[in-house]
């Protein structure tokens, strides 16, 4: 067993996690190697092989890309540094935000966010789950929000991401429940990441808000529940204002209205 983590050190399994640079992604891939797996781990920017390096100190093998899965050729470079070699654990965690009011956006960025958000996961789980329910094993553990179930203004676009990822999860779940491969989604609130520096949301009040989640936090108790054999495709919620863990009969539907009126007032930007 692994101090802090509750499961069985899974030498020899092979764990992807993209948008593993940093914040939540980096946490989960923290994880995944004081669990023993051998790691790819995935993104956008040269920090990704900084990262890669940090992991290495657990004594795991660890393989460090450098892509842009908005593409399906980034996606394709991910799935080739297996080397065909079965994955064992997918963390799909890659994700980027689109701050600011919609009609002020450029086409490319909201397309990008998009492109990551939607097509590049949905690429990288039907080709990751095909060979998962092949074999009759496999865990997948998607990063979805809280977002998804909020209308976001001045996030409009990325919170219709998350809500689509949200909702297909979800459906994957249903799907896959009898094939041996779990499917879990994590819903986080809002979190102390880069990710509102990134989004140009550091005017608004969600982005100064003094208390968000630590990203270990959100990660570590979720992350068991995704990898291990006990996981059984559960629906998990972790969000920083409401937490709450959702069973499969209760499903991720909860406290809607309370939720909208919070994350509405949070986005009201600064004049």
């Amino acid at each position: 067993m692994v101090a802090g983590s509750g499961v069985i050190r899974m030498a020899n399994r092979l764990a992807v996690v993209t948008g593993a640079s940093t914040g939540i992604g980096f946490e989960l891939a923290t994880l995944a190697a004081k669990d023993g797996c051998d790691l790819i781990v995935v993104a956008d920017e040269p920090l990704i092989a900084a990262a890669a390096d940090d992991f290495r100190q657990f004594g795991t093998k660890v393989e460090a890309v450098e892509a842009d899965l908005a593409t399906i050729e980034g996606g394709n470079s991910l799935l080739s540094a297996a080397q065909g070699r079965e994955i064992d654990i997918l963390v799909a965690n890659a994700g980027v935000g689109t701050g600011g009011a919609f009609l002020d956006q450029d086409v490319a960025a909201w397309r990008h966010s998009i492109d990551t958000n939607i097509t590049g996961t949905v690429y990288l789980l039907q080709r990751v789950l095909q060979r998962m329910v092949m074999r009759g094993q496999g865990q997948v553990l998607v990063t979805g929000s809280i977002a998804g179930y909020i209308p976001g203004s001045f996030n409009a676009v990325y919170n219709a991401t998350k809500a689509f990822v949200d909702n297909f999860t979800e459906a994957l779940r249903n799907e896959l429940k009898d094939t041996g491969v779990t499917v879990t989604c994590l819903m986080p609130g809002v979190t102390d990441t880069h990710f509102f520096a990134r989004a140009d949301m550091l005017d608004t009040r969600v982005g100064q808000q003094s208390d968000k989640a630590d990203p270990a936090e959100v990660a570590s108790p979720h992350v068991v529940k995704a990898i291990a054999p006990l996981a059984q495709g559960r629906s998990v919620v972790m969000a920083s204002d409401f937490r709450r863990t959702v069973s499969p009969d209760t499903g991720p539907y909860f406290h809607h209205i309370g939720i909208y009126a919070y994350q509405r007032a949070s986005l009201e930007r600064f004049v």
